[in-house]
């Protein structure tokens, strides 16, 4: 697989990750109150192959948002920025994969309602777990994204409107995850998706230039 592939991959995966996120916030059942465990019960009940497809998207847009993070790291190091992602990574990398415990923990209450168990106690009894995991991931996430803000914007791989843009997006995502009413899993997924386009499609548009410079050496 030559370099110019690699690079279509990369930019496609961070272009498509907040795509998959969104997808996933919006075809959760709307929860007014993340912590309503009642409300919680009640669309579990009503829909139980929504709410486990709808969790099992999550799961899948939140492993490519780590992804999409370790792409943008590769692409600011092939533009000279190495401190600031390289501590950003770890941060990034944790508290993503803390995050994919999430929505596999909501698959309690999808296992009460299957087995004539009682919704709402199972989902209290996962609250005591779940928000701590909650809480870890959103400071870790928060730490690395600030580092990989700053990266961006001494990297120069976009504009300076458009860096700075990207930055307020990225704040706006972290800073929703602490924030548990419904709407804002809508915000963090647009948020995502402001933040994340401009570098996948700089990272594409990388990609398209190495093909041109192949294919004019390869003719020279």
């Amino acid at each position: 697989m030559n370099r110019t592939t690699i690079k279509r991959i990369q930019g496609a995966i961070v272009i498509f990750a907040p795509l998959v996120v969104l997808a996933g916030w919006i075809y959760h059942p709307y929860i007014a109150y993340g912590p309503d465990a009642e409300a919680i019960a009640t669309a579990v009940s009503a829909d139980p192959t929504r709410w486990g497809l709808a969790h099992l998207l999550l799961a899948v847009g939140f492993v490519l948002m780590v992804l999409a993070f370790l792409a943008i790291r590769i692409e600011l190091g092939d533009a000279g920025e190495q401190k600031w992602s390289s501590i950003g990574v770890p941060l990034v990398v944790f508290g993503g994969s803390l995050s994919v415990i999430l929505p596999a923990m909501e698959f309690a209450p999808l296992a009460a309602a299957e087995t004539g168990g009682n919704i709402q106690a199972a989902q209290e009894a996962l609250m005591p777990w779940f928000v701590p995991v909650l809480l870890t991931s959103g400071v870790s996430l928060t730490l690395g994204t600030i580092c990989f803000a700053i990266g961006i914007v001494h990297s120069r791989i976009l504009s300076s409107g458009m860096a700075w843009l990207v930055v307020a997006a990225l704040g706006v995502m972290v800073v929703s995850r602490f924030v548990p009413f419904g709407v804002t899993n809508y915000v963090e997924g647009i948020a995502g998706l402001i933040a994340l386009s401009p570098l996948g499609h700089a990272i594409w548009s990388r990609a398209e230039d190495l093909e041109v410079r192949r294919v004019q050496a390869a003719t020279a």
